[in-house]
């Protein structure tokens, strides 16, 4: 599914205007975005949540010549689903 699927069904739903819907979806994914950015946690109740992780640094192997070489420590961002999220995937 894309942003532009996600003005389609909201249209569909509603009957907005989809200039104000685009809007409104862009601006909710900047929102989330920003939070993400700022190293925060955004949860969606019912949806589920977005937590910013830190990797530390670590030493890697290139596979083909088994060089080491430093990997620098990173941020990076998991989902995870809400029970009641879970609960619609499988059918409960």
């Amino acid at each position: 599914m894309t942003k532009y699927n996600i003005v389609e069904n909201i249209y569909n739903a509603l009957g907005l205007k989809k200039r104000d819907i685009n809007q409104i979806v862009n601006s909710t994914f900047d929102i989330i975005k920003e939070r993400i950015v700022n190293k925060e946690n955004v949860k969606i109740s019912g949806f589920g949540t977005f937590e910013v992780k830190k990797r530390g640094q670590r030493i890697g192997r290139n596979p083909k010549t088994g060089e080491e070489k430093i990997i620098k420590p990173r941020y990076f961002v998991i989902f995870r689903p809400s029970k009641v999220f879970k609960e619609d995937i499988n059918g409960k």
